[in-house]
């Protein structure tokens, strides 16, 4: 009786891995994944009905199982993997950007720790204690706020919300929402702005008021690149007054590693060198920023930027201090050109009369 337990219950416990590592099951599948009868597969479906979980089946001869959302949460099956990366993103939500969910992350952590089989300690220790999150002091998001939109964009309903832009200024948006993108520190909303017929991004910190779902939308195709593309141009180019395209004397690979897609977008050109496009808040940032990259580079646009980093690169000039051509070539460890010392002409002088 005892070995027939444990049978059965290891056999649920297949049974459900199965079910949440796929939508959904025909009947036939699971009866040879499990190696059991039909009748018995009922019976164990009827099981996890009995311990909270939802189980959809449809007849016939196509007829099959999936696991649907319940009214309460039922037990969860992680393998090694999983539970790791759960761990991780637990520990990051504790220190995340996110108001309101640092103590039910810590919660949640406490929890899946206690019950960390004893071999994945070392990993998920070595894990921690590698990580040392370090804490936000920008503008954070409302956990409900980022769950609604999240839940509006897989359901493809619209949204109606308040929103505070680059300028301050207040305004009322009804969109259909694509897809969330977090660049680390920000979390941004993609969605077509109903009203101006066009993508935008959103920042959800500024989302300001109740959010409220509406009707269902048919989605459209997500902009040029993703959504990851267009929020990466959006806020490195279209939110700065001064968008600028310049030649970087370096292969892309290596500016890749300088250059956050937050900052700016890159163009391969060839071997060699690659493409920049970004924006500044003003020229002087543009021609600073450049100048800090430790390459050569040749700023295509603006026009009027060429101008001034010349007027800069005068100023910062002037700026070194005095100069003369004998200090220049000191500098550079070569004698100083100019008219013969006046000690020569007196040594020739005294050689002349020691003749005489």
């Amino acid at each position: 009786m005892v070995g027939s337990s444990l049978g059965t219950s290891a056999r649920l416990l297949r049974l459900l891995t199965l079910m949440q590592s796929r939508r959904s099951w025909t009947g036939a599948e699971l009866v040879a994944r499990l190696d059991v009868t039909a009748r018995t597969l009922r019976r164990d479906v009827d099981r996890l009905r009995s311990l909270g979980y939802l189980v959809d089946s449809t007849s016939g001869v196509a007829g099959g199982y999936r696991l649907a959302a319940g009214s309460q949460l039922p037990p969860l099956l992680l393998d090694d993997d999983e539970a790791l990366v759960v761990s991780l993103g637990l520990r990051t939500a504790a220190a995340g950007s996110v108001t309101g969910m640092e103590e039910a992350a810590l919660r949640a952590l406490t929890k899946l720790e206690q019950v960390l089989p004893a071999r994945l300690r070392p990993r998920l220790s070595a894990l921690h204690a590698s990580i040392v999150p370090l804490p936000l002091r920008g503008p954070t998001v409302d956990a409900r706020t980022l769950t609604t939109v999240a839940a509006a964009c897989r359901d493809h309903a619209r949204l109606v919300f308040g929103y505070r832009g680059n300028d301050g200024a207040d305004s009322h948006r009804l969109v259909e929402p694509s897809g969330l993108v977090h660049t680390g520190l920000r979390w941004y909303l993609v969605a077509w702005d109903v009203v101006r017929g066009d993508w935008r991004t959103f920042r959800v910190d500024r989302i300001a008021g109740k959010v409220t779902a509406g009707a269902a939308f048919f989605p459209r195709s997500p902009p040029e690149g993703g959504l990851a593309a267009y929020v990466a141009r959006s806020v490195s180019l279209s939110a700065y007054p001064v968008r600028a395209r310049v030649l970087l004397a370096a292969p892309i690979a290596e500016m890749a590693q300088r250059i956050s897609p937050a900052t700016g977008t890159l163009e391969s050109v060839d071997d060699k060198s690659c493409l920049l496009h970004a924006g500044a808040a003003s020229l002087d940032a543009l021609v600073v920023w450049m100048s800090m990259l430790g390459v050569d580079f040749e700023i295509r646009e603006p026009p009027e930027a060429r101008q001034h980093l010349r007027r800069l690169g005068d100023r910062l000039y002037r700026a070194a201090g005095p100069s003369s051509v004998a200090g220049n070539a000191a500098d550079a460890g070569a004698a100083p050109p100019g008219p013969m010392p006046k000690a020569a002409p007196r040594r020739a002088a005294r050689r002349r009369s020691a003749r005489r």
